[in-house]
């Protein structure tokens, strides 16, 4: 039963691998950071807008 699980981990682990070599060679063609910037919800851009400005005032304050 052990060999099993370890076996299907392997499998597991070679199938990412294999994604991930995929990945890389081929990168990503089509990157536009206008048309992504269409698709964000405004929760979203207000909470990385709120997440940026707090980084900023800890970098100026520093962490208490």
């Amino acid at each position: 039963m052990i060999l099993y699980l370890l076996g299907f981990c392997a499998v597991l682990l070679g199938v990412g691998m294999c994604v991930d070599w995929w990945h890389k060679r081929h990168g990503i063609d089509d990157f536009d950071p206008e048309e992504n910037a269409k698709r964000v919800s405004e929760s979203e851009r207000a909470y990385m807008e709120s997440h940026m400005h707090n980084m900023k005032n800890d970098h100026h304050n520093g962490m208490l």
